[in-house]
């Protein structure tokens, strides 16, 4: 028995084909452009979300010699809070997909904040308002692209995240639902009552008739149109990719923390039954869901994590590849003073400041390539350590383990650092694609390709361990030069 996982993510799209021991038999990925419009707006083509979703799903079962009766069940994880909209009859979208990174939307949101929103909003849906979340930018879909709100109040334009649009698109429109992680992150949907919100609705101004059936993440939501697989397949699982990246690490009880090393870096701790208030700046949100019993988040989301790696070699050109920022780093004993501070998109938590902008300080005439290439993976690891020592405040706990996934989680000097600044072991699983490999346990879960949890926690497997070695006096030094640095990055 096989499950098949899509994982569709910022900047790329995969396949992967998983056994019953969670093996990966197979998988694709294929890359597709970004779109920026203007300054700090982010768009994608509809056409190469679902152009390359089904390239991948193709290939990965060709390079398995399997079929779609092959597969028991698909699973579905996604960029969260990206923004499509579209014909309820055409299936066509009406706009390009607007990005979780795109802040076209910043100074409304500041309006709001202004005009008293933070509260209600918070309390409601466990966000702040911010550009990231979907609400603001299907507002401004309707309200800028000709006809859109006629359209809407008529009833004939669905919303969705990527993972809505892809059950569409894979269903031929028979299926249009999502699953409490993604519905979590539009500022719209109310985390305590597990319903979509009337009074942020009328808000915003968005229609209810634009929204998807909500479900738990682990639930059959129907099959994909025969036509396009060969075969009808059951799809049992959906999960916002930071959600189902928490399960796919088995951070299954209360006090469980990972942290995702993607685009962005993304924090999550597992707080069980209870959905706790942070008083940090962090977001509290709901977690991938087995049953109907909801199960919360804290979250602490900074928008350029691995991105930074990405911007070194595309647009500076000092490293060839992403691999390459490792060795780089390790050709100097310390970043000789450089912080880079990578806030490209503005500042996520705990800083929420969307007027921030990257920097790199610190500089003299004896800084090489090597120390601002450190400086930059450092800078991701005070990324998350900021958002650890936010969570800790919120959960009244200290982080002795972290586990770690995402690309960037396979350079070994990051995840060094990262133990040592934090001062807590960092554990990297012998599977790293535990972003797909959630998905895959939630639509095999669904499906009984696994009977229960405990099955499932059999497989797992350590690939290696980071303790941290540093001084506790360097790590306060190093700390409070960081802390300097976001400082100018804020102004």
């Amino acid at each position: 028995m096989y499950v098949l996982s899509i994982d569709q993510g910022t900047t790329s799209t995969r396949a992967i084909i998983f056994d019953k021991r969670a093996n990966v038999v197979s998988r694709a990925q294929q890359e597709f452009p970004q779109i920026y419009p203007r300054p700090g707006w982010v768009e994608h083509s509809p056409q190469d979300i679902i152009g390359s979703t089904m390239a991948v799903v193709s290939e990965a079962l060709a390079r398995a010699n399997l079929s779609a009766q092959d597969i028991a069940a698909v699973g579905i994880t996604n960029q969260r809070e990206t923004t499509l909209v579209w014909d309820k009859k055409t299936g066509k979208p009406i706009y390009n997909a607007i990005v979780w990174q795109c802040r076209r939307t910043a100074a409304y949101c500041e309006n709001l904040k202004r005009e008293g929103f933070s509260e209600k909003i918070y309390n409601k849906t466990g966000l702040v308002p911010d550009a990231y979340f979907s609400a603001t930018k299907i507002k401004w879909i309707l309200d800028n692209v000709e006809g859109a709100r006629e359209r809407a109040e008529r009833g004939e334009l669905a919303f969705g995240t990527v993972d809505v649009y892809l059950l569409w698109q894979l269903s031929r429109g028979k299926i249009f639902a999502t699953d409490y992680t993604n519905a979590s992150r539009t500022m719209l949907f109310n985390i305590h009552t597990l319903k979509w919100d009337n009074e942020l609705l009328r808000l915003f101004d968005i229609p209810e008739s634009m929204l998807p059936e909500v479900h738990p993440s682990s639930y059959n939501y129907g099959c994909t149109d025969a036509r396009l697989l060969g075969s009808a397949v059951p799809v049992c699982g959906v999960a916002g990719d930071q959600q189902a990246a928490l399960f796919g690490q088995l951070c299954t009880n209360r006090g469980d923390v990972k942290n995702t090393y993607g685009t962005g870096c993304f924090l999550l701790m597992n707080t069980g039954s209870k959905a706790v208030k942070s008083q940090n700046g962090l977001v509290t949100t709901l977690g991938a869901t087995v049953g109907d019993k909801p199960c919360y988040v804290l979250e602490g989301s900074v928008f350029v994590g691995g991105a930074i790696v990405q911007w070194l070699r595309d647009e500076m050109g000092i490293i060839s590849s992403s691999a390459d920022s490792e060795v780089q780093a390790t050709k100097v004993n310390d970043s000789g003073g450089v912080y880079v501070v990578p806030a490209l998109t503005g500042l996520g938590a705990p800083y929420w400041n969307s007027s921030a902008r990257g920097l790199i300080t610190g500089i003299t005439r004896g800084t090489a390539r090597s120390h601002i290439i450190r400086a930059a993976l450092e800078g991701i690891a005070y990324e998350v350590c900021d958002l650890v020592q936010a969570m800790e405040k919120d959960a009244g706990v200290k982080i002795v383990r972290l586990a770690v996934d995402g690309g960037a989680c396979n350079n070994n000097f990051l995840m060094q650092f990262q133990s040592d600044i934090l001062n807590c072991t960092a554990v990297r699983p012998e599977i790293s694609e535990t972003t797909a490999l959630g998905a895959a346990y939630l639509a095999g879960l669904s499906a009984r390709v696994w009977q229960s949890l405990d099955e499932i926690k059999s497989n797992f497997a350590v690939e290696r361990e980071f303790t941290p070695h540093m001084d506790g006096l360097e790590r306060i030094r190093l700390l409070e030069g960081w802390r300097e640095a976001v400082k100018k990055a804020n102004l």
